[in-house]
């Protein structure tokens, strides 16, 4: 296997572009460079601490470690999710993000690998920790938004909760509109990439393996499977997370618990 050094002088010239968002965030005081600069430092970072650890996993190939870097970048996806948004559960609220993640996106793990994968190659961490990855990040995305939907909405939607309340309806009727709110807003990104796929955009995998030398309809079929497999698992993130927020505001007497959230 050839083996392509890291070229430094590379990540500098793709910077520049990114650079100049900056200058322009300085100039138009948008106030948003410190945050690209922060996140690309971490970037930068975080994929070539990534990729000497592929290296030595897929050196390795052993099952145990290909397990154990799956459940690092699922309890990672979790954390990520749950500090997203600006109010807290103060009780329970990574639980909630860590099983509104790892559920559907292991789930839908196991029919990707099932489905997309040749039966030699489908324990091999190559394929695995790859395609485990793209379906914890879109996963993750959903649940944030799903759960800032709710976390950050349900203060304005208060008087209307419990005046439904008080007229007999239960909570999961009177917070109803809220949580379909929400999971449609997670939903959305999602959407706006499928429906853009194949006349804005060429989605990544297609991507890569057109320039691998797939043949392209072959590429596309892949594409279409991990895509059908990304929204449903995004869409399960979503609903479970909503659904999850939402009993975490109430208790066994149907009442809006605001005392069990926290501003962060």
């Amino acid at each position: 296997m050839n083996v392509v050094a890291f070229q430094p002088m590379d990540v500098a010239i793709a910077a520049i572009v990114l650079v100049l968002d900056g200058v322009l965030s300085i100039v138009m005081r948008l106030k948003i460079h410190r945050s690209l600069a922060i996140a690309s430092l971490r970037m930068v970072v975080q994929l070539v601490a990534l990729g000497y650890i592929l290296r030595a996993v897929f050196a390795i190939d052993t099952l145990w470690l290909t397990l154990a870097l799956v459940l690092v970048m699922t309890l990672a996806a979790a954390r990520e999710a749950a500090a997203r948004p600006q109010q807290r559960l103060r009780h329970g609220h990574y639980v909630t993000s860590l099983v509104s993640v790892a559920a559907p996106a292991l789930l839908t793990s196991l029919f990707a690998l099932v489905t997309l994968l040749p039966g030699e190659h489908g324990g091999s961490p190559r394929f695995v920790i790859p395609v485990v990855g793209i379906l914890l990040g879109n996963v993750l995305n959903s649940v944030s938004i799903g759960m800032a939907g709710v976390l950050e909405g349900v203060m304005p939607e208060a008087p209307a909760i419990e005046a439904r309340l008080l007229l007999g309806h239960s909570f999961h009727e009177a917070s109803g509109s809220l949580g379909r709110r929400s999971i449609r807003r997670a939903m959305v990104p999602l959407i706006n990439q499928m429906s853009a796929a194949g006349i804005i955009t060429m989605p990544g995998i297609m991507t890569g393996q057109v320039l691998a030398g797939m043949d392209p309809l072959a590429a596309a079929t892949y594409q279409i499977v991990l895509m059908l497999l990304l929204a449903g698992g995004s869409g399960l993130g979503a609903i479970l997370s909503v659904r999850l927020a939402l009993d975490r505001l109430t208790d066994d007497r149907q009442r809006l618990r605001l005392d069990r959230l926290q501003v962060r």
